[in-house]
């Protein structure tokens, strides 16, 4: 499973409801982007990051 590298968001879990709440199993996923970022020794590294936090501006960006 995928996971941001600033933020550890990965798949959330839960049910979805029908009008009648039935409950079904369903799945949401982060808006997960690969990304270049420079790491602690300054090396290029892709990772993945959620787009929220590319927003704002969590990891140094190539």
């Amino acid at each position: 499973m995928a996971k941001c590298y600033a933020t550890g968001r990965t798949t959330s879990f839960g049910h979805k409801r029908s009008r009648a709440l039935n409950a079904t199993k369903r799945t949401w996923k982060a808006n997960l982007q690969t990304i270049t970022i420079i790491d602690e020794n300054g090396n290029k590294k892709k990772v993945k990051a959620s787009a929220r936090a590319l927003k704002k501006g969590v990891p140094n960006r190539v």
